[in-house]
């Protein structure tokens, strides 16, 4: 990962047939189209690649969260379970749906712990919402059985692991519905841009036309379209689309590259002692856009975290420290008054954000080390590399 290292020939020919039409609009203007739409042509291709009935572009990963959590019904006085480790958009998406994200543990897929969600399951839970980090899956089949058992929804955030699967079916696909980003540094880029997956026509329907003002898309004058339920603007546009169409003929090449890739940095690191890798529950399927370690202790880690790269080995994260990703960080979503002017506020039963403590979640992202998986890697490259992770490990 990620998409925007392969960007060539193919987009750009993509991108000037759109700009030849003048129409950059997803919809109508049929007529000076000449038979280009990006954007449908995009859909029904992710839908196959993914073997889902359907499929919805929209403006990004975080509005897809919003539609979908729109589509399934998900408001007022809802709650719903989120892992610990995750990109805030996640978070954010519940309370602008004006419900109340619910966080529990993670384990060491370093995705949402089954016991931990069942555990934290009230009588306003409308549903789970695992997160697959870092292109590799959570215990997505014991998720999909709790939910199964509870009445609850089960809605996967896969916006970090396009082309992953698990026993053969492609994550996103366990659930209601599954949502994709696209943005720069996805495995594929649209520049900005996301997307919903489903096998449920009803929830694709209300998903397509939420995104675009309620609009049904029936017929071919605008004018003269239903409005069934009131929605908001998260369309995409054809710009953005045909970038990743493009984007996407080359999913199987950037999966190939980076398992690969990984498979070799793997190996080297295997030779230290200590050093224990992220627990994957079907290694087969993963999308290998991270390679995820445990060190033995917190300051092993932080040390190895400075070590890597002084000694020429970028692209190293220590999500314990990063405010965007662990919920350690989030001053913002821990003080209430930051929450408003979202229906949340109103809510006197809320969770207490101030006093969220995780010390699971803590023991395991403290010790954990991601290093970014690249395409454009040459063997001198990766040889460099693995050496540059030999002086560190030395170092420290």
């Amino acid at each position: 990962m990620p998409g925007f290292e392969i960007f060539g020939e193919e987009e750009r020919r993509e991108v000037q047939e759109v700009l030849d039409t003048g129409v950059l609009m997803r919809y109508n203007f049929d007529g000076p189209r000449r038979g280009i739409f990006k954007a449908r042509d995009f859909e029904t291709a992710l839908a196959k690649r993914l073997g889902a009935g359907h499929a919805h572009l929209v403006s990004s990963g975080t509005a897809a969260l919003q539609v979908m959590l729109a589509s399934c019904g998900v408001g007022a006085g809802d709650e719903v379970i989120v892992p610990t480790f995750t990109f805030v958009a996640t978070v954010e998406a519940v309370l602008a749906a004006g419900a109340a994200p619910v966080f529990a543990d993670i384990d060491e897929t370093l995705c949402l712990c089954p016991r931990a969600a069942e555990k934290a399951i009230t009588k306003r839970t409308k549903a789970i919402m695992p997160v697959h980090m870092c292109g590799s899956m959570a215990r997505i089949d014991a998720l999909k059985t709790l939910c199964r058992e509870k009445g609850l929804l089960l809605l996967e955030d896969a916006c970090q692991a396009l082309g992953a699967s698990f026993q053969g079916k492609a994550l996103g696909r366990f659930g209601r519905m599954g949502c994709f980003s696209f943005d720069y540094v996805k495995t594929i880029t649209c520049g900005e841009g996301g997307g919903l997956i489903t096998d449920d026509a009803d929830l694709y329907f209300k998903a397509q036309a939420f995104s675009d003002h309620g609009h049904d898309h029936v017929g071919q004058d605008r004018g003269a379209e239903g409005h069934p339920f009131i929605g908001l603007n998260f369309r995409t546009n054809e710009m953005n689309a045909a970038v990743g169409l493009a984007q996407l003929r080359k999913l199987d090449t950037i999966l190939a590259t980076q398992r690969k890739n990984k498979g070799i940095l793997k190996e080297a690191m295997a030779a230290h002692k200590g050093v224990r890798f992220r627990e994957i529950p079907d290694p087969s399927g993963d999308s290998a856009t991270h390679l995820s370690f445990f060190m033995e202790r917190e300051d092993q880690a932080r040390a190895l975290a400075k070590a890597l790269p002084a000694h020429g080995v970028d692209g190293v994260f220590y999500w314990y420290d990063n405010n965007w990703h662990y919920i350690r960080k989030w001053d913002h979503i821990q003080k209430m008054e930051s929450l408003a002017p979202l229906p949340l506020e109103l809510r006197h039963d809320v969770p207490d954000y101030k006093a969220l403590s995780h010390p699971a979640s803590d023991a395991i992202m403290s010790r954990t080390l991601s290093m970014q998986i690249r395409l454009g890697w040459t063997q001198e490259d990766l040889e460099t590399r693995i050496q540059g992770i030999e002086k560190a490990f030395a170092s420290i």
